[in-house]
């Protein structure tokens, strides 16, 4: 099963703590201080990072889907 990464950019408070845990997944857009998702469909070899991203957001700005 594959899986889409969604990023609400109205919600995140651009902490940036996603980037620790998948850097190659998110990104930061410093003018706008908020989240860019760089990979919207990542592998299932990033998926737990991508989970542990979306699980440690302090602003819940964060989610996954499965497709």
């Amino acid at each position: 099963m594959s899986y889409r990464v969604h990023a609400d950019t109205g919600v995140c408070q651009g902490h940036q703590l996603c980037q620790g845990e998948a850097p190659d997944v998110f990104g930061f857009d410093a003018d706008a201080d908020v989240v860019v998702v760089l990979e919207a469909e990542p592998g299932e070899e990033r998926r737990a990072d991508v989970v542990q991203a979306v699980k440690y957001c302090p602003a819940f700005a964060l989610a996954i889907e499965e497709v």
